[in-house]
């Protein structure tokens, strides 16, 4: 009875995220992961800062990849499916349930996903982008799902979306970071940023691809 009702919790999350997504072109879903969920996760990410397996994040890819904090402040640790812990598993399971679930409704022909651990310390900001590579144009969506307990207005951090008008004006949309919360778009055509933060944000991000992971540079 409780797999029956987390089930139908999450073929409504699903649907959520499909519906918001074709009409808005974006989606913010509260309680995507439960509060134990959360605090596993945090437990993984607190495992990958004490091996030393974090990296300072760039910008670009390939031979167009730079580092400047200035831009870009986080600190990325990537995801290999086949080495995932059991925490990382689980929601590696579930964004594969997603992906199904907009492939049968949305048509969009996704294929594949990368994802990656996420840490900006206080004070550090992504400015203003667009998630899609010129050299690279494979991600169709873009998925941030944040792991920060106790967050409140005052901690800052928000995702600031910048969504495009019929009429060429912006409207900005401001997205507080808070534990369990999915916020998903257009990685080709929302450009977004993360404002500063006055404590360690921590989330999961990555990209729903149109192709295989390991045939991306083709």
């Amino acid at each position: 009875m409780i797999e029956e009702v987390l089930e139908d919790r999450l073929l409504l999350k699903f649907e959520q995220i499909a519906d918001r997504l074709s009409e808005k072109g974006y989606a913010i879903i509260d309680n995507f992961l439960e509060p134990q969920e959360v605090r596993d996760l945090l437990e993984v990410l607190t495992h990958h800062k004490e091996q030393g397996t974090f990296k300072k994040a760039g910008i670009g890819s390939s031979d167009q990849f730079t580092v400047d904090k200035e831009v870009r402040g986080d600190f990325i640790r990537w995801i290999e499916p086949s080495e995932a812990l059991p925490p990382t598993q689980v929601f590696l399971d579930r964004m594969h349930e997603v992906m199904r679930y907009i492939n049968r409704t949305c048509f969009l022909g996704l294929k594949d996903f990368e994802f990656h651990f996420t840490v900006y310390p206080p004070g550090t900001v992504y400015q203003r982008h667009i998630d899609q590579f010129k050299e690279n144009d494979h991600r169709r969506l873009s998925f941030i799902c944040y792991l920060n307990e106790n967050w409140l207005p005052e901690h800052g951090g928000n995702l600031r979306l910048y969504l495009p008008q019929e009429d060429g004006s912006e409207e900005e949309v401001d997205i507080l970071p808070i534990a369990g919360r999915l916020a998903c778009f257009r990685a080709d055509l929302i450009p977004h940023e993360v404002l500063v933060a006055t404590r360690n944000r921590y989330s999961l991000t990555g990209w729903m691809l149109d192709q295989l992971n390991e045939l991306t540079f083709l």
